[in-house]
């Protein structure tokens, strides 16, 4: 079979890469037509339904860093890891029924998140709110290009240049530079096309074609790896380590328990927080469609969160047993020549998966990694770009007394500008960037320079009406500063300032104890950080005068509300309390259906869990019993996927038929551009 010279891939896997780069592209094109305004560019004139929200928001949120980021952490931890997951089976469906913050966030007209900061307290904090999420997420944001980049390198099996800058010490690797090039170029191509629109058709389109992918991958990894062997060689782990049993997960340094309680708290804390999605969170129809998207989203990820750990256990596998001897010694040896332990245990799964695939499943997972890359590099291109704009050189116009308004020419021109200097930024700063902890790790600590008060000061402002402005900044400023602490004890000051410390001064005993690393992880430190935010918040708004929020105008209810009952203004106010998790009048008989079938799905795996723990108390089940739980898993999470992928595939193609009928015909407003033009609270603080 052909191959190409500078790849591992023959001219089958090429001929699928290229096809389905293809119809991105088509994709991506076609849509120019349908971006003539700011709020088209931004929010996709919030025309979108909820299979076209549910499939392209999943897609924008998958992203090839975070399959390697999860690849790392079920490597370390086997099946153990999913189990925990299990206990936040109900978050997002209970989050979701409740319109729990997402009702009162798309009540608002609210674009982004910093322009209801505006709304809420004043224009002085949305800049720097808005800054501060900027920052937080071209951070974060910055090690996705190098992540995905070393993936193709080693996945294709290409060949690594390297040069060092003279006088600095500093070697550069024009491969991963290459790469992350091509990579960002096609991504900006897609999101500066027709901005939330483009980068929601593509990713709609990428989505459907990722799910079909990963049924065949799916089958292929079981038909590779039976069943009998991985569970065989999972049972060999190190007491305390087990891949299999949850329970018996006491000595992993990192992904243990208290990782995922930490986590479930941090979920709900700071659910629609994070803006890396901003265009979604204010792209559909209305509040309901809103809902809806978020409830069938908890179907959305069946196939897809099935193969990403089963990938990372048969790596564990290859590498542990003697299934394929010469996949697994090319493997090692391609390890061994990196010469960095974390870069490593980021790459394990790469190269083995790339030693074993057959041809044209090659091919396949190099589709879909291409397209989990894209997906999520056009969305947050957009979203970084966009909230740069919208949330800090704005508002900061105006700040300095220019209340003129943008042309909407100028204001996309600016906003696409915008959009690639994020990509220079990600570009440069993953060149040089030394990560030195794991990615989830990582994005956790980067997440809290914005998270950590964004939670508390997003919550106060939808619910509280005695939050205050001052309470707001307090929130934010002890959060972020504890956050960018954070990521520079893990990631520069310890693996780097201590050790050259040492070695200069090993007399020093105090130095020289210190331990290899930092003793607090970045789940920890970004735990820590949204616990001081939320005292600081609550504190200060107590100390301060209170700010006399009139909340129903900020919702739009009352007299404040729409007069036309069919407008996207007019919502009925949500139910409170445990009728929150009922039938509102929004419900349609299918709404209904699949709210029961939802309610079930989630009820099963999270009873299923809570019966788990319990017997635990009393009986431990074997290894052997947990390996049945875990093929269970796969059969019955994998049949239910292959059936929500042929029915969001009819459903996202008739709203992506809305979409489009919508924006030819919808009237566009010029001065539904973001621009806040009444604030709710004093100016005094």
């Amino acid at each position: 079979m052909y191959t190409l010279a500078l790849t591992n891939l023959t001219a089958i896997d090429l001929g699928i890469v290229f096809i389905i780069l293809a119809i991105v592209v088509g994709a991506a094109i076609y849509t120019r037509r349908y971006t003539r305004s700011v709020a088209d560019f931004l929010s996709a004139n919030r025309c979108a339904g909820r299979y076209l929200l549910t499939v392209a928001s999943g897609m924008s949120g998958l992203g090839a860093i975070t399959i390697v980021a999860q690849w790392e952490q079920v490597y370390q931890a086997g099946f153990s890891a999913g189990f925990w997951g299990q206990m936040m089976a109900p978050l997002g469906l209970l989050l979701a029924l409740s319109g729990w913050i997402i009702y009162r966030y798309r009540e608002t007209r609210s674009m982004t998140l910093a322009q209801l900061m505006e709304k809420r307290y004043s224009r002085k904090f949305r800049i720097f709110s808005g800054s501060l999420c900027w920052i937080s997420g071209i951070l974060n944001f910055g090690i996705f290009p190098a992540v995905t980049a070393r993936f193709f390198i080693y996945f294709l099996d290409l060949p690594v240049h390297t040069y060092v800058l003279p006088g600095l010490d500093l070697t550069l690797n024009l491969t991963l530079g290459v790469v992350m090039g091509i990579e960002l170029l096609f991504a900006i191509m897609i999101a500066l096309s027709g901005g939330q629109v483009s980068v929601m058709v593509t990713d709609f389109l990428q989505g459907q074609l990722s799910n079909i992918i990963f049924l065949v991958l799916l089958i292929t990894m079981l038909v590779l790896f039976p069943w009998e062997t991985i569970v065989d060689t999972l049972k060999q782990a190190p007491e305390g380590q087990s891949k299999l049993n949850p329970f018996d997960i006491s000595r992993l340094p990192d992904f243990n328990i208290s990782f995922f309680v930490m986590m479930l708290f941090i979920t709900i804390y700071n659910f629609m927080v994070w803006q890396g999605t901003q265009g979604y969170n204010s792209s559909a129809i209305n509040p309901h469609e809103a809902k809806m998207a978020g409830i069938l989203a908890q179907f959305r990820s069946g196939v897809t969160y099935l193969l990403i750990p089963l990938a990372a256990v048969c790596a564990y596998v290859l590498m542990h047993a003697p299934i394929h001897e010469a996949a697994t010694i090319a493997t090692q040896a391609t390890l061994d020549g990196l010469g960095d332990a974390q870069l490593a245990k980021q790459l394990t799964t790469t190269v083995a998966l790339s030693n074993v695939l057959p041809v044209g499943i090659m091919g396949m997972f190099a589709a879909v990694m291409i397209m989990a890359a894209v997906s999520t590099d056009t969305t947050y291109l957009h979203s970084w770009g966009s909230i740069f704009i919208q949330d800090v050189l704005m508002p900061w116009r105006q700040l300095r007394g220019h209340e003129d308004r943008l042309t909407p020419e100028t204001h996309l021109k600016w906003l696409k500008r915008s959009i690639v200097g994020v990509a220079i930024f990600a570009w440069c700063f993953s060149m040089i960037f030394p990560l030195k902890e794991f990615i989830l790790m990582y994005f956790q600590v980067t997440g809290a320079i914005f998270l950590g008060g964004g939670g508390a000061v997003l919550v106060g402002a939808l619910y509280w009406k005695r939050g205050t402005t001052s309470g707001a900044w307090a929130a934010m400023i002890t959060g972020s500063t504890l956050a960018v602490g954070g990521v520079l004890i893990n990631n520069v000051v310890w693996p780097m300032i201590i050790p050259a410390l040492q070695s200069s001064h090993p007399e020093n005993t105090w130095l020289m104890n210190l331990p290899e690393v930092f003793w607090l992880n970045g789940m920890q430190l970004g735990f820590l950080s949204s616990l001081s935010a939320i005292a600081a918040y609550i504190l200060v708004s107590l100390i301060a005068p209170n700010p006399q929020i009139e909340m129903d105008e900020l919702l739009h209810r009352g007299e404040f509300s729409s007069n036309d009952p069919e407008g996207p203004d007019h919502v009925a106010p949500p139910r409170r309390g445990l009728a929150a998790l009922g039938f509102t009048e929004e419900f349609t008989k299918n709404d209904k259906i699949v709210y029961i079938l939802q309610l079930s799905w989630v009820s099963f795996f999270f009873f299923a869990f809570i019966i788990i723990c319990i017997w635990q108390l009393f009986f431990k089940w074997t290894e052997d019993w947990w390996a049945n739980w875990w093929f269970f898993n796969l059969i019955f999470t994998g049949t239910a996927g292959a059936i929500t992928t042929v029915w969001f595939l009819i459903g996202g193609a008739k709203d992506l038929k809305r979409l489009f009928e919508r924006l030819k015909t919808i009237q566009r407003d010029e001065n539904d551009d973001g621009t806040v033009e009444k604030h709710l609270t004093d100016k005094s603080s």
